[in-house]
């Protein structure tokens, strides 16, 4: 069964707080995807993959670079797993089709945003309903993450 973590944003943005959420999975031997609401997105986030800190790399790639089974972090805007993820991260909105393969499932949202805050409240009603272990984690003002259900 899938854990189901939703990361509620309010101090810092997705951009601060991916990375290191991937670079987490990675050292656990994880297999990762994230999943984008748009090409644009994706794409955005391949850059940000390459550039976010001078002294670090996060191997990735999406469908435009081929072989995704040989991606340690896949981006796309799919439900699709042609990497075999362990962990999917679910961002900008985006929606898990049905795969609940994963061993866990991260829905990253940002509290500032009344329409994404609407979203995770449908988003954990239907993983709580379905069965699905959810958790969810809220930033502090150092940005630590603290649980709170």
């Amino acid at each position: 069964m899938s854990e189901v973590y939703f990361y509620h944003l309010e101090y810092r943005s997705l951009e601060e707080v991916l990375p290191t959420l991937l670079e987490r999975s990675l050292a656990r031997g994880w297999r990762a995807t994230v999943q984008a609401a748009s090409e644009e997105r994706v794409e955005a986030l391949n850059t940000l993959l390459w550039i976010y800190r001078d002294e670090s790399f996060l191997p990735h790639g999406s469908a435009r670079d081929g072989s995704p089974q040989a991606q340690p972090i896949y981006l796309t805007v799919g439900d699709d797993n042609p990497n075999a993820s362990k962990v999917r991260f679910l961002v900008d909105g985006a929606e898990l089709g049905g795969g609940t393969s994963y061993e866990r499932v991260v829905y990253i949202f940002d509290g500032r945003d009344d329409e994404a805050l609407q979203r995770a409240r449908a988003a954990w009603q239907e993983a709580k309903t379905g069965g699905l272990s959810v958790s969810y984690w809220q930033q502090d003002e150092d940005g630590r993450w603290q649980q709170k259900a």
